[in-house]
């Protein structure tokens, strides 16, 4: 960064006789220099990274560059602009926290959809959700299998250790973008049948909301930064936080869910409104 000072002074001590100095000042006089038109110093100083940043905002307010569009690679920034790498980088870094853009690890920078938001109180089917937005949703299945309750698990669902549950691992894609991974542990006993669930046809929400009605949620959101695992899976760049709401849910008076939704901070907001009576 440049500092630059409006005022800088100068004391010369200069020995020079009396009359040296007076034709030094003579000769000023007789030869002002033209006033010069005044920049202001932002303007000097304006980094070079902040111009990258312009044009790519510019260019998607005026509508050259549309959702889903890929943008300029470092490389191709460093080339157009004649920066370093590093200023490139810099740029792309934070047109994504501003929500301008996303970057998937290995694939590349893209104009951000619209920020998609989640409903915090009312239990939504996310599929039905993305479609509403004009999108195509996919989901990829990690894993859906049975086990016996471990010390952890048991206590997320406060049964005994040793209880059948299941436990799904689904990411939602939007656009071709994952938006959401979805962990979730079901007691057996309530949903016998989940594990045989093609969750690529149906989400779990939507084939648990059909066969055990839900009488209580319960909700929590918290900001983190990503382990690996999830990082790879969201195609998120190092450094990136996550927004992971839990979800608990019964039925028939017994708890019979526990889901972790986590979604990419930077593509992602959750939102809520409700009328307060009296």
């Amino acid at each position: 960064m440049e500092f630059v000072s409006d005022n800088l002074y100068i004391r010369v001590m200069d020995s020079s006789p009396p009359l040296s100095r007076a034709k030094a000042r003579s000769t000023n006089a007789r030869a002002p220099e033209a006033p010069k038109e005044s920049v202001p110093a932002a303007d000097r100083s304006a980094p070079r990274y902040a111009a990258i940043k312009q044009s790519i905002a510019d260019a998607v307010r005026g509508g050259r560059l549309k959702p889903g569009a890929r943008v300029a690679s470092e490389a191709e920034l460093v080339e157009q602009f004649g920066v370093s790498r590093m200023t490139a980088n810099r740029a792309l870094r934070e047109l994504q926290a501003a929500g301008i853009i996303v970057r998937r690890a290995g694939v590349g920078s893209f104009i951000a959809e619209p920020r998609p938001i989640g409903q915090m109180i009312e239990i939504r089917n996310i599929a039905e959700e993305i479609r509403e937005r004009g999108h195509v949703y996919r989901a990829r299945v990690i894993q859906n299998v049975e086990e016996k309750a471990q010390a952890e698990t048991a206590a997320l669902l406060e049964v005994p250790l040793g209880t059948r549950l299941f436990h799904s691992i689904v990411v939602h894609h939007e656009a071709e973008f994952p938006l959401q991974i979805e962990e979730r542990f079901v007691l057996a006993s309530i949903a016998p049948r989940y594990g045989e669930v093609d969750f690529t046809q149906t989400t779990p929400n939507e084939y648990l909301t059909r066969i055990a009605p839900l009488e209580r949620v319960e909700h929590r959101v918290s900001a983190m930064m990503p382990d690996e695992r999830t990082r790879t899976m969201l195609g998120l760049e190092a450094g990136e936080p996550v927004l992971r709401m839990t979800r608990r849910t019964w039925s028939r008076s017994r708890l019979v869910s526990h889901a972790w939704l986590t979604h990419p901070g930077s593509r992602f907001e959750l939102s809520a409104a409700f009328s307060i009576d009296g």
